[in-house]
C-alpha cells in the first residue's frame, strides 16, 4: 500500500503539470467570452455541437467550453471558477477522481465537465448521496446551464423534475410547501442556500423526461434502481434511462467504497410474519455469553458452543438441533446475531414502532432499508415491535457493476488518496489530488490516548469548556448516537449550551451546521456532519483560531476521520483538530491496543493522564490500515462473485430487450427493430436475428423432436405411443376424443421422423390458426407477454438458487477446493439449466393462454403475480438487505388478459382448449383429482416433476 501511495504522489505532480497548459488556454480565451452578449454566449452551445458533428473532439473543445461555463457562472451566480477548479474539471473530464479539500467548490467544478460531455447529446449524470443534495445542486447550478441552453433534470425517490426558472413565478408558494413536506430532514436550509433544494425552480416531470435532460442530478440508489426497474418493464416506452455515457460521482469514496459492500435489491413481500421470531428471541435471551455462545467482533460472528447447543435442544425438546429442520437453526442463528452483534442506537434506532437502520458511515437513518434473511425480523422481535414480512429478491446488482457500465466514470471527494489502490483495481479510476486555492493552515494535533473511556470523556469535556470560555467554536464528532447522547449529558452537567445532531435529531441538520462556526458555538454531531454543507466562520472567530474539531474516537477508516477534520480550515481559514482515544474504544480493543496497554502499564499512568507518543499514533494507524484492508477484501470478494452473476444478468437483460424490440406485427422475414451487437456464444441458442414467433416455433419443434426421440430411441411400443401423446398434450391441451384420434394417427405412421414432422406440423397449424383469430398485433403481444413472464419468473427463482449456492459455497474450502472456482462452475450449470427451463416453459405455456375482449381496447393485459403479491419496487440493502416500497406503477402492456392468477403457470381453468386440426373437441374433459398431476403439464423446474393439480390450476 505504501509503495502504491508513493507512486501516486510522484505521478500526481506530473498529472497536474499536464493540465496546467489547458488552464492557460482557458484563461487566454476568457476576455473573448466576456465580450459576448447573453444570446451569443448561449449560441456557443449550438456552435460546439456543430463542430463535434464535423469531427472535432471534446478534448479540442475543452478550453472554449470551460471558458464558456466560467463566464456563465460569473454572470449568473457571481462565482468565477478558480484555476484549481479548472484543474479539477479537466481531471473529471479525463475520467479520473479529483480529490479536493472541503470548501474548494466541488459542486461548481462539476459544471465544467458535465457541460462539455453533454454536448454529445447522450446525457450526463451527476451522482450524489441524497435527494436533498441532488435538488439543491441542480437548482444552485441550474442558472449556469440555463444560460448556455442546457437542460437539467433531477431524479429523486419516486419524483423527478426539470430545472425551470419560470416555474418559481407560477407556483412558488405551493411547490415550496409540497417539497418541504417530503421529509423533515430536508426542510431547513442554511441562509446561503435559502430557496435552493426546496423545489422552487423545479417542475415535476416524468422520470423519462428527467433522464432525457442534458445533465441529470440524482442519487446512486435511484440511478441503480431505475436500471433494474427498466429491465423489468413490459414495453420499451416504459423504460426511463437512455444509456450510461458519462457520470461524475460526488463523494465518490462514500458511494463507491462505503456503500459498495452491499448490493442494490428490488424485492417483494414473500412470507407472512410469524410468532416464531418472538419465540426465538425469548429463547436466545436465556443464553449466557462465553458459556453458551462465543462472539468474534472482528469478523462480526456469533456461534453457539456445545453447551449452548445442548441447552437449546433441551428447551426445544429435540435430540439433535441440526437434524430438526433448517428453518429452526436459521432462526436461532439470526436471533443470536440480533442479540449479540446489533446494538440499539448504534446499528439501528426504534422509532414509531419500527426498527430503522443507522448508516455506519454517515450516521443517518436509512428509511425503508431492511436486513435480509430474517435478521431484521429477529431485531424487531428483540425490540418487541411489530414484525414485518420477509422479502423475495426480484432483481439485484452491486454498485461496482452498475457504475462500471458507464463508458466514462469520474468522481470527486475530499478524501480519496487512502483508497487509491481500490479505486484503481475495481474501477480503473486514478486519483488526482488537486491543490487548494489557498494554503491550508489548519493545525492537526497528535492524538491523546487514555487508559479508559471515563478519563477520555473527562478530558474532552474539559477542553470543550476551555474553548467555549474564550468563544472559540467547537465541533465534536462521535461515532454513534449512543456516544453522542452520552457526551451531550456530560455537557449539560457542566452547563455548556450546545447543539445536538444525530439521526434522532436530524430535522435541522443544515441549519445547525451553518451555525457551528459562530462564536461560542458547541456542536455535538455524529458522522452525518461530514457531507454536503460547509461551515463558515462567524465574526471574530478567525482571531480566536477558527473552528476547533474534536474526534471522540478513531473510525475504522482514516477517510472518515479526515472528513471530520476537513470541516475546519476551509479556503485558508484557521482551524485546529484533535482526536481523543481510549484503550476501550472498539478499534483499539479489537485491532491495536496491546502494545499501547504495555506502554501505559510500564509508566503506570493514571486514568486522567494521556499518552502522546509516536508509537501510539503508529499503532492506531496500523489498526485502521488493517481494518481498511479487511473491508477491501470484503468488497473485492463481493465483486468477484457478482462478476459471475453480472454476465448472466447481462444475457437475461439483453434477451428481454430483444423481445421488447420486437415489432408489433411481423412476418417471417421481419427482424427486430433494434438488434444488439454480436451476442456471446452461450446465448446464441436463445438470441438471434429471427423474430420471436420464429424462435418460439423453433423451440416447439425442438421440444417435439426431443419427446419423440425420448420415447422411441429404437422404435415404438404401444405404451410409448400413449406416453408420447400424453407428453404432447402438455404442450397443446386438447380433449379426450382428439387424444384418441391422434394416437391412431401416429400409430399408423410408425416412423419416428414422420411422427415428429406430423406433430410439429399440427403445432404450427394451431399456432397460425390462433394468430388468424387474434390478429397479428395481438399475437405478437401475447408472444411477448408469455416470454417475458417466463423469463422474469425463472430469473427470480434463479436469483434465489444462486444466493443459496453462494451462502454455502465457502464450506468447499474445508475440502481443499477453491470456493470461487466451485462457485463459477456451479453457477454456470445453474444458468444453463435456467436457459433450458426458459425454453421449456415458453413452449409449455404459449398454447395455454387465452385472450378475452374488453372495451375500449380489443384486449386487456394483467400481470400475473405469485400469490397476488403487490407490484414490487426497489430498496437499498444493508448487509444484503431487502425492502419494499409502494407507489411504483405496473409496467405491463394493456393487451392480453390471463385468466389464471399465477405468473408461474399461464393456463386457464375455464378456457376453451384448442382442438387438433380436423378433430372435433369432446364436450366434457375428464375430472382431475387434487393430488393428480395437473393436466396443463407444467413442470416444477426445481424438482423436474409435474406440479400437482391442487398447486397449479386447482389452487
Amino acid at each position: 500500500m505504501l509503495g502504491f501511495l508513493g507512486k501516486l504522489l510522484d505521478s500526481n505532480e506530473n498529472e497536474i503539470k499536464k493540465i496546467i497548459p489547458l488552464v492557460e488556454k482557458i484563461n487566454a480565451i476568457e476576455p473573448e467570452m466576456e465580450k459576448l452578449s447573453e444570446e451569443e454566449l448561449k449560441a456557443k452551445t449550438a456552435e460546439f455541437k456543430l463542430r463535434l458533428e464535423r469531427g472535432e473532439t471534446l478534448d479540442n473543445l475543452l478550453p472554449e467550453a470551460f471558458a464558456a461555463v466560467r463566464e456563465a457562472s460569473r454572470r449568473t451566480l457571481g462565482k468565477r471558477h478558480f484555476d484549481v477548479q479548472l484543474i479539477g474539471g479537466a481531471a473529471l473530464h479525463q475520467g479520473k477522481i479529483a480529490e479536493m479539500k472541503t470548501g474548494e467548490g466541488k459542486t461548481l467544478v462539476a459544471t465544467l465537465p458535465l457541460y462539455l460531455n453533454s454536448l454529445t447529446g447522450r446525457g450526463t449524470h451527476l451522482v450524489t448521496v441524497n435527494d436533498y443534495l441532488a435538488r439543491r445542486d441542480a437548482e444552485w447550478m441550474g442558472p449556469i446551464y440555463h444560460a448556455l441552453g442546457i437542460s437539467v433534470g433531477v431524479i429523486n425517490h419516486e419524483k423527478s423534475y426539470l430545472f425551470d426558472p419560470e416555474h418559481a413565478l407560477k407556483v412558488e408558494a405551493e411547490k415550496t410547501k409540497e417539497i418541504k413536506g417530503e421529509t423533515p430532514e430536508e426542510s431547513s436550509l442554511t441562509p446561503e442556500q435559502e430557496g435552493l433544494g426546496v423545489g422552487k425552480f423545479l417542475r415535476l416531470v416524468s422520470r423519462k423526461e428527467a433522464y432525457l435532460a442534458d445533465v441529470t442530478y440524482g442519487t446512486n440508489n435511484e440511478f441503480g434502481f431505475d436500471y433494474l426497474r427498466d429491465n423489468m418493464v413490459w414495453a420499451l416506452n416504459q423504460m426511463a434511462q437512455r444509456g450510461h455515457h458519462f457520470a461524475i460521482v460526488d463523494e465518490v469514496d462514500s458511494i463507491l467504497i462505503d456503500e459498495a459492500r452491499t448490493p442494490l435489491i428490488i424485492s417483494a413481500p414473500a412470507e407472512e410474519s410469524t410468532e416464531k421470531y418472538y419465540d426465538f428471541a425469548h429463547l436466545v435471551e436465556k443464553l449466557q455469553a462465553k458459556t453458551d455462545y462465543v462472539i468474534d467482533e472482528k469478523l462480526k460472528t456469533a456461534n453457539l458452543t456445545e453447551i449452548g447447543i445442548a441447552k437449546i435442544e433441551r428447551m426445544l425438546g429435540v435430540d439433535n438441533l441440526y437434524e430438526k429442520d433448517f428453518e429452526t437453526v436459521h432462526h436461532i442463528e439470526e436471533a443470536l446475531k440480533a442479540k449479540t452483534l446489533f446494538r440499539k442506537d448504534r446499528d439501528y434506532v426504534v422509532k414509531d414502532g419500527e426498527v430503522i437502520i443507522v448508516d455506519e458511515f454517515t450516521g443517518r437513518l436509512m428509511f425503508g432499508r431492511r436486513y435480509s434473511e430474517g435478521l431484521h425480523q429477529a431485531i424487531e422481535a428483540k425490540e418487541n415491535v411489530p414484525i414485518q414480512k420477509e422479502s423475495k429478491t426480484l432483481a439485484t446488482i452491486t454498485f461496482q457493476n452498475y457504475f462500471r457500465m458507464y463508458e466514462k466514470l469520474a468522481g470527486m471527494t475530499g478524501t480519496a488518496a487512502t483508497e487509491a489502490e481500490e479505486f484503481h483495481k475495481i474501477y480503473k479510476l486514478d486519483v488526482v489530488a488537486v491543490p487548494t486555492n489557498k494554503t491550508m493552515i489548519r493545525k492537526d494535533h497528535s492524538d491523546f490516548v487514555y487508559k479508559n473511556e471515563r478519563g477520555k470523556y473527562e478530558a474532552i469535556v474539559k477542553e470543550i469548556v476551555e474553548k467555549h470560555q474564550i468563544g472559540q467554536p467547537v465541533l465534536v464528532g462521535t461515532t454513534s448516537i449512543e456516544k453522542n447522547e452520552l457526551l451531550s449529558e456530560l455537557l449539560k452537567r457542566k452547563g455548556i449550551p450546545h447543539a445536538l445532531l444525530n439521526a434522532k435529531h436530524h430535522e435541522k441538520e443544515a441549519q445547525i451546521l451553518a451555525l457551528a462556526g459562530q462564536r461560542g458555538a458547541v456542536t455535538v454531531a455524529t458522522n452525518m456532519a461530514g457531507r454536503g454543507v460547509d461551515i463558515k466562520l462567524g465574526e471574530g472567530v478567525t482571531q480566536l483560531g477558527g473552528l476547533h474539531v474534536i474526534g471522540t474516537e478513531r473510525h475504522e477508516a482514516r477517510r472518515i476521520d479526515n472528513q471530520l477534520r476537513g470541516r475546519s480550515g476551509r479556503q485558508g481559514d484557521p482551524g485546529s483538530s484533535r482526536f481523543y482515544v481510549s484503550l476501550q474504544d472498539d478499534i483499539m480493543r479489537l485491532f491495536g491496543g496491546d502494545q499501547v496497554v504495555k506502554l501505559m502499564d510500564m509508566f503506570n499512568l493514571p486514568d486522567e493522564i494521556p499518552i502522546e507518543h509516536g508509537m501510539v499514533s503508529k499503532a492506531i494507524e496500523n489498526a485502521q490500515t488493517r481494518v481498511e484492508g479487511h473491508n477491501f477484501d470484503i468488497r473485492k470478494h463481493l465483486v468477484e462473485y457478482d462478476d459471475v452473476m453480472n454476465k448472466q444478468r447481462e444475457i437475461i437483460y439483453r434477451l428481454r430487450r430483444q423481445i421488447l424490440n420486437e415489432p408489433q406485427t411481423s412476418s417471417p422475414s421481419d427482424t427486430p427493430s433494434n438488434t444488439e451487437t454480436a451476442e456471446p456464444q452461450e446465448e446464441s441458442s436463445s438470441i438471434s436475428n429471427t423474430t420471436l414467433k420464429e424462435r418460439i416455433l423453433e423451440k416447439v419443434s425442438r421440444e417435439i423432436s426431443n419427446l419423440v426421440a425420448l420415447h422411441a430411441p429404437e422404435g415404438f411400443t404401444e405404451p410409448e405411443y400413449e406416453s408420447l401423446v400424453n407428453e404432447f398434450r402438455t404442450i397443446i391441451p386438447f380433449d379426450e376424443e382428439s387424444q384418441k384420434q391422434l394416437l391412431k394417427q401416429i400409430q399408423s405412421l410408425g416412423d419416428p421422423e414422420k411422427i415428429s414432422q406430423t406433430l410439429t406440423k399440427i403445432a404450427q397449424e394451431i399456432y397460425e390458426s390462433r394468430e388468424n383469430q387474434l390478429g397479428p398485433e395481438t399475437a405478437r403481444q401475447l408472444e411477448r407477454a408469455v416470454a417475458l413472464s417466463v423469463i422474469d419468473t425463472l430469473w427470480m427463482e434463479h436469483l434465489d438458487n444462486i444466493d443459496d449456492l453462494r451462502q454455502g459455497i465457502g464450506l468447499r474450502g474445508y475440502g481443499h477446493r477453491e470456493p470461487l472456482v466451485e462457485y463459477k462452475a456451479e453457477a454456470f450449470n445453474l444458468f444453463e439449466r435456467l436457459m433450458a427451463n426458459i425454453d421449456y416453459e415458453i413452449v409449455h405455456r404459449i398454447y395455454k393462454v387465452q385472450v378475452q375482449p374488453t372495451q375500449p381496447s380489443p384486449i386487456q393485459v394483467t400481470e400475473i403475480k405469485p400469490e397476488a403479491t403487490p407490484v414490487p419496487s426497489g430498496e437499498v440493502p444493508q448487509e444484503k438487505e431487502v425492502g419494499q416500497r409502494q407507489g411504483i406503477p405496473s409496467r405491463v402492456p394493456e393487451a392480453v388478459s390471463w385468466l389464471n392468477q399465477e405468473r408461474r403457470h399461464l393456463g386457464s381453468e375455464n378456457r376453451r382448449e384448442p382442438a387438433l386440426v380436423g378433430v372435433p373437441p369432446s364436450s366434457s374433459p375428464a375430472k382431475v383429482g387434487r393430488n393428480d398431476p395437473c393436466p396443463c403439464g407444467a413442470i416444477d423446474p426445481k424438482t423436474g416433476k409435474p406440479y400437482k393439480y391442487k398447486k397449479c390450476h386447482g389452487a
